[in-house]
C-alpha cells in the first residue's frame, strides 16, 4: 500500500467516524470536492501537504493527529 492509499483510507475513516460526506468535508475545509474525490478514489496519489492540512482543519484535527495512526506505521520488511 502506498502513501496515497493510506491518506485516502485515513480520510474515509475520519469522515465515516464523524458521519459526514465528502461534500460536507469539502464545504468545511475549502478543498474542492473533485480534489477530495480524486484523493479518495486514488486518482491523485500525491496530495500536497497543504491540501492534507486543509482537510485536517476541516476535520478539526492537526496534521500530527492525522498521521499518528497505525495505518502510517512502519511496515515490516
Amino acid at each position: 500500500m502506498n502513501i496515497g492509499d493510506k491518506v485516502a483510507q485515513r480520510i474515509m475513516a475520519l469522515t465515516f467516524e464523524r458521519g459526514i460526506t465528502l461534500n460536507k468535508l469539502s464545504t468545511t475545509c475549502g478543498v474542492n470536492q473533485s480534489t477530495l474525490n480524486n484523493i479518495v478514489s486514488r486518482t491523485n496519489n500525491s496530495p500536497t501537504i497543504r491540501t492534507i492540512n486543509d482537510i485536517c482543519e476541516g476535520l478539526d484535527i492537526t496534521l500530527v493527529e492525522f498521521f499518528d495512526h497505525e495505518i502510517f506505521g512502519i511496515e515490516q520488511w
